[in-house]
């Protein structure tokens, strides 16, 4: 697993938050084996995540349920030292860093952190997950980790935009959806004002 490309690592963690039923309204987007696999190719399709979730079983998913759980606290309670403290839990499944090869570049190596022979899914995803939110504790800081700025929606989300002015956990979703909400919003209160001027 790459130790430094914490905004992959962040953006995983994000997208595993964000599979929870509180999120979709009642429909859990990651409810079942298959669906394990697709979120593992569609986030990871050149780490070892697809590969493990392939050999998951019923066990391993409710651990990565619980592994959400665990997530979703530490975004919703974004003070430094517990952001630290439960990442490091995360991270405590490896088994040691090295340098490997870096595919990208030719003759360039990459930190990188492994696991036992006998990890789940659920050890590389909280891997993973831990080393995005210590990479953006260290880089960014603690004040991106925040809630979904739309009113209907209760995701969370690390914004590793550079500007850091991310608001929405999903901003093709939750911010479409609340950019539609204003304008009808606008059109009626000007239908509303043309109304009252008439009379």
């Amino acid at each position: 697993m790459p130790l430094d490309d914490y905004v992959w690592s962040a953006g995983v963690a994000t997208e595993l938050v964000n599979t929870t039923a509180e999120v979709w309204h009642g429909d859990d987007h990651l409810p079942d084996l298959v669906a394990l696999v697709a979120f593992a190719e569609l986030h990871a399709p050149d780490a070892e995540l697809p590969e493990l979730a392939r050999r998951a079983r019923a066990a391993d998913l409710r651990a990565v349920w619980a592994l959400r759980v665990t997530l979703r606290d530490l975004l919703d309670r974004p003070e430094r030292d517990n952001l630290i403290a439960g990442a490091g839990e995360l991270t405590s499944v490896a088994c040691g860093a090295t340098l490997v090869a870096d595919p990208a570049h030719a003759g360039r190596t990459r930190w990188a952190l492994g696991l036992n022979s006998g990890a789940t899914i659920r050890d590389a995803l909280a891997l993973v997950c831990g080393v995005g939110v210590l990479g953006v504790v260290h880089t960014l800081g603690e004040q991106r980790f925040r809630q979904c700025g739309a009113s209907t929606c209760r995701g969370a989300f690390i914004d590793t935009t550079r500007p850091g002015r991310r608001r929405y956990c999903m901003p093709g979703l939750c911010g479409n959806r609340t950019n539609v909400a204003n304008h009808r919003a606008r059109r009626a209160a000007a239908r509303q004002a043309g109304q009252l001027t008439v009379r």
